[in-house]
């Protein structure tokens, strides 16, 4: 039913969007951007090799940050805090400038596209610090305690209760975060990192072609977007199920 629902919505939007261009007369030129369509293939790989590149280093780094400003020595708490706040009270375009020309530059760090696999988990982490900390919050300390009163070490008490109950409380918030990563991406076309939003702007540079090529780009994120959001509440009601 998501699956035939998702099409249906999709299908109405499609046909809205045509009567709009039929009303104004459009003449599309798609076989301008069909010429670049390997480039624009390429792009899309592009961005999903940074997304998930970045999406391993945020996941890992946003454990740590929790760690930090839940367990951490005092002054690691407030380092950890002060970071996850810097980051989030400030937008990622700002920051991409920042880092990639300023810090990047007195570093020598040349190569954009790690440059940007860097920045966006960077940002990303403290967001998913946040999820990760508000799931651990969530569960209730009666259910540490029963767990140590049925005999339960620390290890199985982590691994049987802790992590199955904290991941059902964050998984919704862990795609739609996710999905944020893979639409984030598009801003570094700023520094030229050779992504999907970046190709497209080339194109439309070369072809003068500006709904041809953006109109693509909207649905290639959507395949990428879309999936995720489905597969995630698969996910999430086994694990309601399971538990």
């Amino acid at each position: 039913m998501p699956i035939v629902s998702f099409l249906l919505v999709l299908t109405l939007l499609g046909g809205l969007l045509a009567l709009s261009f039929s009303s104004l007369h459009w003449e599309w030129h798609w076989e301008a951007v069909w010429t670049y369509r390997e480039k624009f293939l390429r792009g899309w790989v592009s961005t999903i090799v940074l997304s998930a590149v970045s999406l391993i280093l945020s996941l890992a780094l946003g454990l740590a940050l929790t760690a930090g400003r839940l367990k951490g020595w005092l002054p690691v708490r407030q380092l950890c805090t002060l970071i996850v706040e810097l980051i989030r009270g400030t937008p990622l375009l700002v920051q991409i400038l920042v880092l990639f020309y300023i810090v990047g530059s007195a570093l020598g760090l040349e190569n954009r596209f790690l440059a940007g696999i860097l920045i966006l988990s960077l940002f990303e982490a403290a967001y998913f610090s946040e999820i990760f900390r508000g799931a651990w919050l969530s569960i209730p300390q009666s259910t540490l305690t029963s767990a140590r009163a049925i005999g339960l070490t620390p290890h199985d008490t982590f691994t049987q209760v802790i992590t199955p109950l904290a991941l059902r409380n964050c998984l919704p918030s862990l795609a739609s975060q996710t999905a944020s990563l893979i639409k984030d991406s598009s801003l570094l076309s700023l520094i030229a990192v050779t992504e999907l939003t970046h190709v497209a702007q080339e194109i439309n540079a070369f072809t003068y072609s500006t709904l041809e090529s953006y109109l693509p780009l909207a649905l290639a994120y959507l395949l990428l977007t879309a999936p995720l959001s489905f597969l995630t509440r698969r996910w999430e009601k086994s694990l309601a199920y399971a538990n």
